[in-house]
């Protein structure tokens, strides 16, 4: 069995707010020690006194978590200025944090200390990783492909990238006691854990299909050898790239896609900046979506996400989704979750929260990739 508790609070105060989340996680517990937990919380807090009551109130607990441009939870469900902790208790399954710092310096080495930190005391394969890394001063890509590295390609990698409140200055990662930035934790699962996850954007792909043929990292100078500035006026004339029409990148075998948004661009170089890399020849189009179509994707998510659960009913879930989806929202925002909340069966633990960037796989059993303007659903259970 997996028992998940959530506490959840909007008071202002850090002391207040954590004590009230506490309260709530340790009465839904009924006695029970949770092994680990995930704290996502606005930027404004205390962060080092809220880990620190956290711990007094269950010692030794796996802890990671980030701040957030946007907080979700079966408790107060969409909140922005929050706090929401989700603790997990199981016997049969094994729970266990690392964490890498300095991750700017080396992904792919500082992300092989944060694994072998959580494996340190494991004898089983992780089936599982959660994590809430820097997304500023590193790549998220770079970040993801490092966990792709030591993990291996089979291990799927779900969370995202912690954020500021939309102010892209500096953001903070949790492990256990500790507030950082710069850093990649993670939380890996293994044992009798049974899992599924699903992805939405509610954009679609529109126009002709065309090939990135020069890119560093992730700016585009060239799309079919020519400026990349001249792939979008060919649909959008004078005016600059924006956000709300993302590239829909495409894998291999052009069956599935995710996207990456334009932040800048240059007239000089016709060069445009997204927000995060992309391959070198990948097929790309123009995607678009409305308000509906976006709102309508956290629904298609969690669908997805529980035709595919491999049990009879999950325990708890995860949502992930991008903090341009709430800016594009606006007031709109908490039908995402209303939407996405509307599609379960019973009352689940539910917890989640605004970044700057998803990572989920394309599909079930497919790659891990590197998102934006994505709504990602994970759910847990037991086997």
């Amino acid at each position: 069995m997996l028992k998940v508790a959530v506490g959840h609070s909007n008071d202002p105060d850090s002391q207040s707010a954590i004590d009230e989340v506490l309260e709530q996680c340790i009465r839904s517990l009924a006695g029970v020690t949770p092994q680990a937990g995930i704290l996502f919380a606005a930027i404004d807090f205390e962060h080092s006194l809220i880990l620190k009551q956290i711990h007094q109130a269950f010692p030794g607990i796996e802890l990671i978590g980030g701040t957030t441009d946007g907080e979700l939870s079966s408790v107060l469900e969409f909140q922005q200025d929050s706090l929401t902790l989700i603790v997990f208790c199981s016997e049969e399954i094994e729970i266990k944090a690392g964490v890498g710092r300095e991750v700017s310096k080396n992904p792919v080495e500082v992300v092989r200390q944060a694994v072998e930190q959580a494996q340190g005391n494991s004898t089983t394969t992780p089936q599982l990783c959660l994590t809430v890394p820097e997304g500023f001063t590193a790549s998220g890509v770079s970040i993801l492909d490092g966990l792709k590295r030591v993990l291996g390609q089979n291990v799927p990698i779900l969370g995202g990238l912690a954020a500021d409140h939309w102010r892209f200055q500096k953001t903070y990662q949790f492990f256990r006691t500790e507030v950082l930035s710069d850093a990649v934790p993670i939380l890996l699962f293994s044992g009798a854990l049974l899992f599924s996850h699903s992805l939405a954007s509610g954009w679609h792909p529109i126009g002709k299909k065309s090939r990135v043929t020069k890119v560093n990292k992730n700016i585009i100078y060239e799309i079919d050898d020519k400026p990349a500035i001249e792939f979008y006026r060919h649909y959008f004339g004078d005016l600059p790239p924006s956000a709300e029409y993302p590239l829909a990148v495409f894998d291999r075998e052009e069956k599935h896609f995710f996207l990456r948004a334009a932040n800048v661009f240059d007239e000089e170089s016709g060069s445009i900046t997204l927000f995060a890399d992309i391959p070198e020849q990948a097929v790309v189009q123009i995607a678009e979506a409305t308000r509906e179509d976006i709102l309508a994707a956290s629904q298609t998510s969690i669908r997805n996400a529980i035709a595919s659960y491999p049990g009879s009913e999950p325990e708890a879930a995860l949502f992930f989704s991008c903090a341009s989806r709430r800016k594009i929202l606006g007031t709109r925002t908490k039908e995402e979750y209303e939407l996405a909340k509307s599609c379960l069966t019973k009352a689940l633990p539910i917890c989640g929260f605004y970044s700057s960037g998803e990572i989920a796989p394309l599909e079930q059993k497919g790659q891990t990739e590197f998102h934006n303007k994505t709504f990602v659903t994970l759910l847990l259970g037991t086997k």
